[in-house]
């Protein structure tokens, strides 16, 4: 008889754990999952998959625009909300149907409910409905229960605020809405409101959104944005919201009041540790509320790991993936794998959309010996030559000058998302800026120029 029903449960079906559930099941471990919700996780279910096409069903109207100018006409052209719900939900619901399909193919038991951890190799099952299910032991638990948006509960009136979750399920599509914050979530969602033609204001209390990257990347994308027709007020944040007849009056600490149909605050994500018992488990989580581990992934608990957002490392979804795979080399495989977080590119689907990898000028500056090569370029992209558009594309290499390795690419404009993503192989691998400069362009392309900048635009020395 077996110690344990289980050699490996899983809490949380996201990514991450649908990962390493099935890589553990395929090696012959019994395994099982829990997911308090639907197979797919953040991601899937209210993240990057649904979030992607909120965007590209949004980027049609500046599409239009474009074509217009190279002489196309669209009459009577028009969005319909209801429409593209459904069509987002069908596939949603396939997507999820495939992961846990998928999990059924590997051999993983999937449970449905909330699981709670009882000690440290026990956990209990909550369903939906509030009734206590099974109780299942595990020689190994991994913990994978991701994040959820956090907002300030004690602001008079947040009741009448919304997170991202629910403006993936808004039953109509608003006139006005104002949304809280300058992260990602923030501008791609003022990026597809403005895009549907809502009239929207992106309200954030620093001096300038995307707080952690380039300072240019900042400052060009706020510009930018603000061409697509959002208002961009920053240094400010709310004091209350008031619901009235015809809508909700923001009131901002600036003095202003500003009457939306929605408001939406995407001020953050937490880790989703509450009530999971992780004390009972001598599982040991920072300030923050995110679960401690080393660079394997292991808990404070001997028998117990976590990877994903709910460690607060890295919160991308293919860090996760990675993350589920160093841990199944680790533990099942005896081969100790650490996930190498340096150099991990990024995209953020704002409009225009960003695209990230390595250092910021500033990052550089003071974590490079010697001095810092940067170089940039801004142009408008060939494909609004006819528009009228004066949108502008930034191109940016951050260069450490002892060693000529690029560092850092950043690129705010059309595509950026996928330029960057074969720009992170070049900066992965250690690349020279000579390296680049020998490479060959592509004309005419707008990647083009990241093997073309000649000049530098400034080189100083070490700020640390």
């Amino acid at each position: 008889m077996a110690d344990h029903d289980y050699d490996l449960f899983v809490i949380g079906a996201g990514s991450g754990g649908v990962r390493a559930a099935r890589l553990t099941a395929l090696g012959g471990k019994r395994v099982a999952i829990a997911e308090e919700h639907r197979v797919g996780g953040t991601c899937v279910i209210r993240g990057c998959v649904p979030k992607k096409f909120m965007v590209m069903a949004s980027e049609v109207s500046h599409a239009i625009e474009i074509a217009e100018g190279y002489g196309w006409s669209f009459e009577g052209a028009k969005f319909d909300w209801p429409t593209f719900l459904e069509a987002k939900d069908v596939e949603i619901a396939r997507l999820s149907g495939i992961y846990a399909a998928n999990l059924g193919k590997a051999g993983v038991d999937l449970v449905h409910g909330r699981a709670v951890l009882k000690d440290a190799h026990t956990v209990e099952i909550t369903k939906s409905d509030g009734s206590k299910g099974q109780t299942i032991t595990a020689g190994k638990i991994l913990i994978a229960t991701g994040g959820r948006p956090w907002k300030p509960e004690d602001l008079p009136g947040i009741e009448h605020a919304i997170t991202s979750e629910e403006a993936f399920h808004l039953p109509e599509l608003p006139k006005r809405i104002l949304i809280a914050g300058g992260g990602y979530i923030a501008v791609e969602f003022a990026g597809i409101f403005a895009g549907l033609g809502v009239e929207t204001t992106l309200i954030y209390r620093g001096p300038n959104i995307l707080r952690g990257f380039d300072d240019d990347v900042r400052a060009h994308l706020a510009g930018e944005i603000e061409k697509r027709g959002i208002k961009v007020i920053l240094g400010c944040q709310h004091t209350s919201l008031e619901k009235t007849g015809t809508g909700i009056v923001n009131h901002l600490g600036n003095g202003m009041s500003l009457e939306t149909d929605v408001v939406m605050f995407a001020t953050g994500r937490v880790p989703h540790v509450k009530n999971l018992g992780l004390e009972a488990a001598g599982v040991k989580i920072d300030d923050n509320g995110a679960i401690c581990v080393d660079a394997f992934s292991k808990t404070s608990a001997d028998n117990i790991w976590a990877i994903g957002d709910v460690t607060d490392r890295m919160n991308l979804t293919p860090v996760a993936i990675r993350e589920a795979v160093a841990f199944h080399e680790t533990v099942y495989r005896n081969n100790p794998t650490a996930f190498d977080y340096e150099a991990v590119a990024t995209a953020v689907f704002s409009q225009p959309p960003v695209g990230v990898v390595g250092l910021s000028e500033s990052e550089a500056r003071h974590s490079c010996p010697g001095e810092v090569d940067v170089y940039v370029t801004r142009f408008r992209p060939m494909k609004y030559a006819f528009t009228g558009s004066d949108e502008r594309v930034l191109m940016k290499l951050v260069v450490d000058a002892a060693s000529q390795k690029v560092v850092g690419v950043h690129i705010v404009g059309p595509e950026a998302p996928e330029m960057i993503q074969l720009a992170a192989i070049a900066v992965k691998a250690g690349l020279t800026k000579a390296q680049w400069d020998a490479t060959c362009a592509v004309h005419p392309t707008m990647a083009e120029e990241l093997v073309t900048l000649k000049e530098k635009q400034s080189q100083n020395t070490n700020a640390g």
